[in-house]
Formats: C-alpha cells, sequence, structure tokens
C-alpha cells in the first residue's frame, strides 16, 4: 500500500511539473500572433562609485499619493 502512495504521488508531482515547464516555456509572439524573439529581463547593474567600488544602490523614496481635488 505504502508503494502504491509513493508512485502516485510521484506521478503526480511528474505530471504538474511538466505542465509548469511547459507553461514557462511558451514563445513569444507579437500582436499579430507571429512568434518573436523573447526578451529576457534585465538584470540591475551593481551600484558603483567613482573609482568602481562597489557601494550600496541608493533607492528613490516612494512618494505619498496626493489627494485628488
Amino acid at each position: 500500500m505504502m508503494i502504491r502512495n509513493l508512485a502516485f504521488a510521484a506521478l503526480a508531482v511528474i505530471a504538474f511539473g511538466g505542465q509548469l515547464a511547459h507553461a514557462k516555456s511558451q514563445p513569444c509572439r507579437d500582436a499579430k500572433g507571429k512568434f518573436t524573439k523573447c526578451e529576457a529581463p534585465k538584470k540591475p547593474k551593481p551600484c558603483r562609485d567613482a573609482k568602481g567600488k562597489f557601494t550600496k544602490c541608493e533607492t528613490p523614496a516612494p512618494q505619498a499619493a496626493q489627494p485628488a481635488n
């Protein structure tokens, strides 16, 4: 009975894992439905000072929402 449960769990993981991998590998399409090259998200460049040494990046402070009048 234990082997049956493990086999069922393994089969479920393989089935759902395959579907998730396929969903992520969908090709990119333009507005007309034609295949295009997918753009990879660009990684942010590390912050450096004037001498080229790595520094802590300054993040802009979020602005408070202004009420509309």
